[in-house]
């Protein structure tokens, strides 16, 4: 595997990015790998190497470069300071970090941009839904124990499927107190109405966190189908 670490420019800031692909062939579909609220660490590059293997492009960034060059609660232990971190994140901020890191690899060779992929957990479930209604290209989106789902506010993502021109898939934990049944319910009903194609997933005794393994909530079973769904998914709608 190719593995390089860099900072790119955003026009808003120096954005701690990392591109992970297979040495040879190409060019591989992007997928943009959007971290979760603890930010950026091992994990979620190791993660990005293991979706690279199947034969993608995949990049993934610091997303509170605008506050902090690095932030991993597991290291602070500062939860307060992660959800003010989080506060200060907007989809349309993180739609335009997305554009810039298409931008970006549409100039590398070993990239294929015209079908881009992106998936977000906790935090990042809406901003992927988001940055496929933003971008054309993104023909497949998914979230996994995502959050905000259905907000009260303009830019909440269940309001904007009509703009995806792919497909979504939600992977949502049976408990979990950060996207509750009746949110999760309520984005599948408007999924259903909507234009874009895809489906909601219960991931039955699993809750908030499930596919990380480095979380207490981490459950093997249920984290080796959140892959597989997801390999099926990139496989159907970028190669």
């Amino acid at each position: 595997m190719h593995e390089r670490h860099f900072d790119l420019d955003t026009g808003e800031g120096e954005m701690p990015t990392w591109v992970v692909r297979p040495d040879g062939g190409g060019p591989h579909p992007l997928v943009l790998f959007l971290m979760d609220a603890p930010g950026m660490r091992q994990e979620i590059r190791d993660m990005s190497s293991r979706l690279a293997t199947a034969g993608y492009y995949v990049m993934t960034s610091q997303l509170y470069y605008r506050d902090v060059a690095e932030y991993n609660v597991f290291e602070t232990g500062d939860r307060d300071r992660m959800f003010e971190l989080m506060g200060n994140l907007s989809n349309e901020m993180v739609n335009r970090d997305a554009g810039a890191m298409i931008t970006h690899a549409a100039a590398d060779a070993a990239a294929d941009t015209s079908k881009v992929g992106v998936v977000g957990y906790c935090m990042s479930g809406p901003f992927a839904v988001m940055v496929a209604a933003a971008h054309d290209n993104v023909c497949a989106a998914a979230s996994f124990h995502g959050v905000r789902l259905v907000a009260d506010a303009d830019d909440s993502p269940h309001l904007h499927l009509n703009e995806v021109h792919g497909e979504v898939y939600i992977g949502a934990a049976e408990t979990d107190s950060y996207a509750p049944p009746e949110m999760i319910d309520a984005f599948a009903a408007s999924l259903e109405a909507s234009s874009a194609t895809g489906q909601v997933e219960w991931y039955p005794g699993t809750e908030h966190g499930f596919a990380y393994q480095q979380r207490p909530q981490y459950d093997r079973a249920a984290s080796e189908r959140h892959w597989e769904r997801m390999h099926d998914l990139f496989a159907r709608q970028l190669t």
